[in-house]
């Protein structure tokens, strides 16, 4: 018989951050690696990660990173090939999965010749407009959570 205090069981968010990071795993980016997973009423609607289009060449095949040098999230992404992983998740799936839902965000960047986890993922200016316009009402990464009209 298995002894239940010493069982130790994660809170469903890590649950899911730790999902979102698996996914994150996925990326094509070289800088930035980020996996989103889309919940509602305690079910995984979808996820989705960072990298080039369907089709395309992802830079982690072509060896190089545009943006490498350039600061995250400043809302300039012309010369990024990537779609987001909050855009591939919100892409698979339907506004009405998505009306009162939460989004977990996890991933890792590249920094000083290693990967190293992002604690406070957040979405880009673009990605956040498209996260209020999708329906889904919570935003939540390892650092914390907030609403998305609270901002």
């Amino acid at each position: 018989m298995v002894d239940e205090t010493n069982v130790n069981r994660m809170s469903k968010t890590e649950y899911y951050l730790e999902i979102a990071f698996s996914v994150s795993k996925r990326s094509t980016c070289l800088k930035r690696r980020y996996g989103a997973v889309i919940v509602n009423n305690d079910e995984i609607i979808s996820t989705g990660y960072n990298g080039n289009p369907r089709g395309d060449e992802n830079c982690c095949d072509r060896g190089n990173c545009q943006r490498m040098n350039l600061p995250s999230n400043s809302g300039n992404y012309n010369d990024c090939f990537s779609v987001h992983a909050e855009q591939n998740a919100m892409l698979s799936a339907s506004r009405n999965e998505m009306i009162g839902s939460t989004i977990y965000l996890a991933g890792e960047k590249y920094d000083d010749g290693k990967w190293v986890e992002i604690d406070d993922a957040e979405p880009c200016p673009i990605c956040f407009r498209m996260i209020k316009n999708s329906g889904i009402n919570k935003i939540v990464s390892k650092k914390g959570s907030f609403k998305v009209d609270e901002l």
